[in-house]
């Protein structure tokens, strides 16, 4: 969005030229890439430290290999995460988080722990949900 297409939303830093409610604004897609299944699951596992390609599929257990390759590409090219590949023998690819992809995943962990701290009240409510569905 341009300058002209300013809609004068403000994001806490300012007033911002971006608007995820607009289907047209690249944020939809950026944050699509973060805050799905693969994308969040991924930007958390690589906070503590980077990793290579199949120790970051073992700790984000049940990605498929496609899956994690294609997010990591959108992750890369939406400047969130670095992927460095080493010329050893056999190759070495090496992924971790840019500053910006630092910022973005300390803030997905705090909505994680939040999440896994409030699970009794979410499983209490989906238990009177389903029981009341049943009735």
């Amino acid at each position: 969005m341009g300058e002209a297409e300013t809609n004068g939303v403000t994001d806490g830093y300012g007033v911002s030229p971006f608007d995820v409610f607009s289907r047209q604004c690249p944020s939809r897609g950026t944050l699509e890439h973060v805050t799905g299944r693969w994308g969040g699951l991924t930007l958390g596992a690589l906070f503590e430290s980077g990793l290579r390609f199949n120790e970051l599929r073992r700790r984000v257990d049940g990605v498929s290999e496609k899956m994690l390759s294609q997010t990591l590409h959108a992750l890369e090219r939406d400047g969130l995460v670095l992927r460095e590949a080493r010329p050893t023998n056999p190759p070495r690819v090496d992924y971790e988080l840019t500053g910006l992809g630092r910022e973005v995943a300390g803030r997905l962990l705090d909505l994680i722990q939040l999440v896994e701290g409030r699970m009794p009240e979410v499983l209490d409510a989906r238990g009177r949900y389903d029981a009341a569905r049943e009735a």
